[in-house]
């Protein structure tokens, strides 16, 4: 059984006046959370007889796709957009993936690897879709109740596909109900909050977020819906506001991306003054990226 990731205070400076604590998902070996999903994920598919497996990712769901895929003996195929993280390239590719730069962003890169999963005869893994994440994503929510000695007033979590604040915060309302579930989307790359608040996957041609974790343009119904259900409310937080939460996190010693620091940025923004639960997703963030937006935070929108 893999062991439960590190649950931290946070620097009394990353949160004035409110205990804060952080959820390391950053310490897996893949620097990401994601691994979490992909591997039941996987496991479904060869249960379900296939021969290898083809998803589409921005890095991190990609790397954790081949991950996944190495321990169980599938082929992973990953399609990823041509402006690509170097870094996640990088690391998907050390997972021993066969990768394919298509598109200008990821759900160009989804529709082509849809295809090739087709014409291939493979399975087709659309992140954020498949019943077997959610479960996995569910248990860093059971993980949190079982290391706080008390149920947190909030659970803040990064809204990119919508499918890890499905799955902590199914664990949350069913554990703790008085507990507020909070997700965060970057105002870049509003389309799961304003499905959140239209009720139902709605269209968006926005999708200019430099956290490549929360670019998303089409909403995934099944994580709307879910969604719906088990959180409070969805905020938004500029490009300039993420930047600066990952500066802040650096100087507390932490490499965070984008989707990672956007829990942070929103926080001055909740309600009440009960401690909160910040989901650090990863740290995979290209050099020059994450310099400018320590050193630099006033260059973003």
């Amino acid at each position: 059984m893999t062991p439960a990731t590190p649950l931290e205070l946070a620097h009394p400076t990353l949160s004035p006046g409110r205990e804060a604590w952080l959820k390391r998902e950053d310490a897996h070996e893949l620097g990401a959370f994601k691994w979490r999903g992909a591997l039941p994920a996987l496991e479904s598919f060869r249960e379900r007889g296939a021969a290898g497996v083809v998803t589409a990712s921005t890095g991190n769901h990609g790397a954790a796709a081949a991950w996944a895929g190495r321990r169980l003996g599938l082929p992973v195929v990953v399609f990823a957009p041509e402006k690509v993280s170097r870094a996640k390239l990088a690391l998907i590719e050390a997972q021993g993936a066969e990768v394919h730069l298509v598109g200008k962003d990821l759900d160009e890169a989804k529709s082509a690897a849809a295809s090739f999963a087709r014409n291939r005869g493979f399975a087709f893994f659309e992140d954020g879709a498949e019943p077997a994440q959610y479960e996995g994503y569910r248990k860093i929510g059971e993980e949190i109740l079982d290391q706080l000695p008390a149920p947190p007033a909030a659970v803040v979590v990064p809204v990119g596909n919508g499918a890890l604040i499905c799955g902590i915060g199914t664990a949350v309302r069913e554990r703790s109900p008085s507990t507020s579930v909070v997700g965060v989307a970057a105002a870049a790359a509003p389309v799961m909050a304003l499905s959140f608040d239209a009720g139902r996957a709605v269209e968006c041609g926005r999708m200019a977020t430099f956290a490549d974790g929360l670019a998303v343009r089409v909403a995934i119904p099944r994580a709307v819906e879910t969604m719906r259900r088990v959180a409070d409310r969805i905020l938004l937080v500029s490009e300039r506001e993420i930047a600066s939460a990952v500066g802040a996190y650096a100087r507390c010693g932490i490499r965070v991306e984008g989707a990672a620091a956007a829990p942070l940025a929103a926080l001055p923004r909740l309600t009440g003054n009960g401690p909160a639960v910040l989901i650090v997703t990863g740290r995979n963030i290209d050099d020059d990226l994450h310099r400018r937006a320590v050193e630099a935070p006033e260059s973003f929108p």
